[in-house]
């Protein structure tokens, strides 16, 4: 079955054929990895680059921080290991046409401030910085009065009676499992992304398990923690305490195999740790 949104994986092994038709709910099969990444290094190279940072026309200041890095990484760690970037639907395994990311961004931080959602594409040219003016651009926006465009569709649907909200919900769903949801939808929902962030770290919470869903194609969610010193021992039994931060990555099992994951997970490490590498293109190959 055709898909707008992604092409269908062939020349699978048996196990990824029979695996989608016995187990088919996302929700189902999620696989959850915690990763501590030390920050020693990635603190030197914030400092460094916000240093060089101007303000804008309008005399604003937008730091490099952390959750930057971490978008950066896991975007090109999705481009250098692109069975992270697969999808099942309707118990088919499908590769995404696109690399994107998608994070909450609150508008105030209030109890009564509102959300708005943001997206990113990831291009094989892009690096740290492009990364950085793409996450700027899409905070500035969001922070306007204006909605984004999954917002503004779901705010003209709830104004209908609850009836039609209910037959509009249903109508979503058989178009959501035969891959025939309208662009406009996907294009600015979260759980059409290849991955979605959460940066808990911001609103003081540790990092933590995120479930994924079973509505659209999302098969990747990241959960990064609040930042806090803890103890990274050696083989002898002594520790140093350094500043760290936690993630908990969930995924779908059924994309591809425990090694992968394994190795994947090994490359984002890597990039985090050594935050240089990356200034460097996407797509350019990292030695791990």
């Amino acid at each position: 079955m055709g898909r707008r949104d992604g092409r269908l994986v062939s020349n699978l092994d048996p196990m990824h054929v029979i695996m989608p038709l016995i187990y088919p709910g996302r929700c189902d099969n999620e696989a959850y990895i915690s990763e501590r990444i030390d920050l020693t290094r990635i603190n030197e190279y914030l400092e460094k680059k916000n240093s060089e940072a101007e303000a804008d026309e309008e005399g604003r200041v937008f730091n490099y921080t952390l959750f930057h890095l971490i978008v950066a990484a896991v975007l090109k760690t999705i481009m250098l290991r692109p069975k992270l970037n697969y999808f099942i639907a309707n118990k088919r395994l499908y590769e995404r046409n696109e690399i994107t990311g998608a994070f909450i961004v609150k508008k105030a931080f209030s109890d009564s401030g509102a959300e708005a959602l943001a997206i990113l594409k990831a291009e094989a040219a892009d690096n740290i910085d492009s990364i950085y003016g793409k996450i700027k651009r899409q905070v500035y926006s969001c922070r306007s009065d204006a909605l984004d465009g999954s917002s503004a569709a779901m705010d003209i649907v709830c104004r209908l009676p609850f009836f039609l909200v209910r037959f509009v919900a249903w109508v979503c769903r058989k178009l959501d499992v035969r891959g025939k949801v309208p662009q406009a939808i996907i294009s600015s929902d979260p759980y059409y992304a290849s991955v979605v962030f959460s940066n808990l770290g911001s609103i003081r919470l540790r990092s933590g398990y995120h479930h994924l869903t079973n509505w659209g194609t999302n098969s990747l969610f990241c959960i990064v923690g609040e930042k806090k010193w803890r103890p990274f021992f050696e083989k002898d039994g002594s520790f140093t305490m350094r500043d760290s931060v936690d993630l908990g990555i969930t995924v779908d099992e059924r994309l591809a195999d425990g090694y992968y994951y394994s190795k994947s997970i090994r490359l984002l490490k890597k990039l985090l740790e050594n935050p240089e590498l990356l200034e460097r293109p996407f797509e350019e190959e990292v030695d791990y």
